[in-house]
Parts: structure tokens; sequence; C-alpha cells
């Protein structure tokens, strides 16, 4: 027939719809302590990431340039040389600047053994462990 108005049956039915404010707010305030440790550490991965491929296109690109003096007897005029040369494929990519035209052009010490001798980054700021991208 139905339930009298009194009853603790009728209670208990119409109270379990939902989440209550205070059950929200303890999985918000779990939510976000999980947030304030992971985010920080992504950063940083990024960080990281960043520095250690800048730290591979240098090196990369170094070893390019050395053996393109190697064969040639001179340095590339250009680091477009080395592309068309087929020492690369193409330019290399400054993960800090997002460029590939952000590079400081290094010459050698006389004109005549060509143009380019080495690179370095052109980001402004320092790295991780405090020392300037522009001496990498």
């Amino acid at each position: 027939m139905g339930f009298p108005i009194g009853s603790g049956e009728m209670r208990h039915r119409t109270r379990g719809c939902g989440f209550t404010l205070i059950e929200l707010l303890v999985v918000m305030a779990i939510i976000a302590m999980l947030l304030s440790l992971a985010v920080p550490r992504y950063f940083n991965s990024v960080e990281n990431s960043r520095e250690t491929l800048l730290r591979q296109n240098l090196s990369l690109t170094r070893h390019v340039l050395d053996q393109y003096y190697g064969d040639k007897g001179k340095y590339p005029e250009s680091l477009e040389a080395l592309v068309a040369g087929k020492y690369l494929r193409s330019l290399p990519f400054d993960p800090l600047t997002d460029s590939n035209s952000s590079w400081i052009i290094v010459p050698p010490d006389t004109p005549e053994k060509g143009g380019v001798f080495d690179i370095h980054s052109g980001a402004p700021g320092n790295a991780r462990n405090g020392s300037p991208f522009k001496e990498w």
C-alpha cells in the first residue's frame, strides 16, 4: 500500500540519489593535491627533454661539420650547404627557440677555411645547470 510518512524507509529512499557537497569537495581536494604533485614534474621533464634534444642536435651538427671538412678540406659557407651536399636531410632544429634559423654561426679562424666552423644555440637564458645556452 504505501509507507507511512514518518517511516525510515521513505527517508532512506530519497536521500541516496546523489553526492553531498562535502563529498564533492573532498574529491576535488584529492584531485588538486595529485595535480600539484604531477604538474611540476611534467614541466621539469619537458625542459629536460628540450635541453637533451638541443645537445643532440649540436653534437650531430658538429660531427657533420667535421665530416664536411674532412671531405672537402674546408668548412661549409653556410648550414644550407650541408643540406645541399646531402650531409643533412634538413637544417637542425633548435627546440628552445622553435626555429632552425636562430643558430649562432662561429666562423673559423681564417676566412679561407670556409664560413661555418661551429654553431651555438641562439636561445636566451641559462640551462638547468646554470650555463648559458649560447655557450653550448
